[in-house]
């Protein structure tokens, strides 16, 4: 049985990896959008959460009763997830609006976590990503980085997606690789290794997601609506009670490369290098020392430290009111 289940998962991930390692757009006739129904329930917030006609659109609003929120109907061990998002516009300070995977219903004390967050700001001011992963309850250890984008998120839908096999996450925004995570034996049971739902919400983090908190949601702006469509869940769907995988099967066994290709890291890295604003790997105030995945890139290490010398630079803050005022801005860096 143990062979069974790493065997077809094993063909699940190559046949995935064969799509996204072409640098070529995602396919639905190989992964196919799926309908609410046939995929997801709802989670929280009773009428903010509407389906489209088509059964393939979700809105999911905020309001000062309630967020809203939907899940997977299935667990799954790795695979390859996505859905296009069109999020609030205007005034959004305080909104947070999740697409991530998680078992902390299941594992309260030990639960694995790979997450899309999105985080409103005042007007004027644009969005901004970050993304996260915790293993086996390794919360004390923040993997966060945060990133602005090259678009406006609210004009129009764009795809966000999540690679996770046994080694390695990979983080896309329209089918360019924004994160690659991989597994390094030193961080043991930290890297997320245990069957995971597929979460989506919509929720108030006034008290921490623009400026640490300072500038919080403002309900006369509300309701605050965020659209979800082109839903793919394609991976190895794990019976919760029994924990037998119900892999697809794959047209082919053919080996397949299992990194980001040349030309997808050469966007990945130009990405990088223009739109990433935070990294816990580069955060001396946190981190003495890089815990051991984080995999040093002088460049990225210098363009925070121009940005931010005191986070990314080791220096000393300055005392009195200015050290207040900066300290501020540190803590909207790292809350999570």
């Amino acid at each position: 049985m143990a062979c069974s289940y790493l065997c077809t998962c094993s063909l699940l991930i190559c046949s995935l990896l064969a799509f996204l390692v072409s640098g070529s757009q995602i396919q639905k006739t190989f992964l196919p959008v799926i309908s609410f129904d046939e995929g997801y329930t709802q989670l929280f917030g009773d009428d903010n959460l509407a389906i489209h006609r088509d059964g393939k659109t979700v809105h999911l609003s905020l309001d000062e009763r309630t967020g809203s929120g939907f899940a997977s109907q299935d667990l799954y061990l790795h695979g390859y997830f996505s859905a296009s998002i069109k999020l609030p516009a205007d005034y959004t300070a305080g909104v947070v609006v999740a697409f991530y995977m998680s078992n902390g219903d299941i594992f309260e004390k030990n639960h694995d976590e790979i997450d899309f967050e999105f985080l409103g700001n005042i007007r004027g001011k644009d969005w901004r990503i970050q993304t996260n992963i915790y293993g086996n309850g390794s919360t004390s250890v923040g993997r966060e980085e945060r990133y602005s984008l090259w678009f406006d998120p609210s004009d129009d839908f764009h795809q966000y997606s999540i690679l996770w096999t046994d080694s390695q996450i990979t983080f896309y925004v329209d089918n360019v690789p924004i994160r690659e995570f991989k597994r390094t034996e030193s961080m043991g049971g930290d890297f997320p290794s245990k069957p995971m739902s597929l979460y989506a919400t919509i929720w108030d983090g006034s008290g921490w997601a623009t400026n640490g908190g300072k500038y919080r949601v403002n309900y006369k702006y509300a309701p605050y609506v965020t659209e979800f469509s082109d839903l793919v869940l394609h991976g190895c769907a794990v019976d919760p009670i029994e924990q037998f995988p119900k892999c697809d099967n794959t047209e082919s066994s053919e080996a397949i490369p299992t990194g980001v290709t040349t030309v997808q890291r050469i966007k990945m890295e130009s990405f990088r290098a223009k739109f990433m604003t935070y990294s816990y790997c580069y955060d001396r105030v946190r981190y003495k020392v890089p815990p051991s995945e984080c995999v040093i890139n002088p460049k990225e290490a210098d363009r925070l430290k121009s940005f931010d010398p005191v986070t990314f630079g080791g220096g000393r803050r300055h005392h009195g009111k200015r050290h207040h005022r900066s300290r501020a801005g540190h803590v909207e860096a790292i809350s999570i």
